[in-house]
């Protein structure tokens, strides 16, 4: 039962990807991709979790951790860039 749950919500992480991506080579401003991003960047956190639960292991908790530092760090760098136009001031 477990293993269905985990293939159903997997899919739907999946789907929510592609519509991500979708907005990002289709949204109509840089904020629109900018959360497109962060979005997408979340749904892959949530698909390691899954994918670490369904083969029983706990470094795929560890990479989704290091995947939600990096999805911060660039999610503020780009916010950042579209304000300022420029990164490291």
């Amino acid at each position: 039962m477990i293993e269905a749950a985990l293939v159903f919500t997997a899919t739907c992480y999946g789907l929510g990807l592609l519509l991500n991506l979708w907005r990002i080579t289709v949204g109509p401003n840089a904020a629109d991709r900018i959360l497109a991003l962060d979005t997408m960047v979340i749904n892959m956190i949530a698909l390691l979790v899954l994918y670490g639960i369904w083969r029983g292991t706990a470094i795929y908790f560890e990479a989704a951790m290091l995947v939600a530092m990096v999805g911060f760090v660039s999610t503020v760098a780009y916010c950042r860039f579209v304000l300022r136009g420029d990164i490291i001031e």
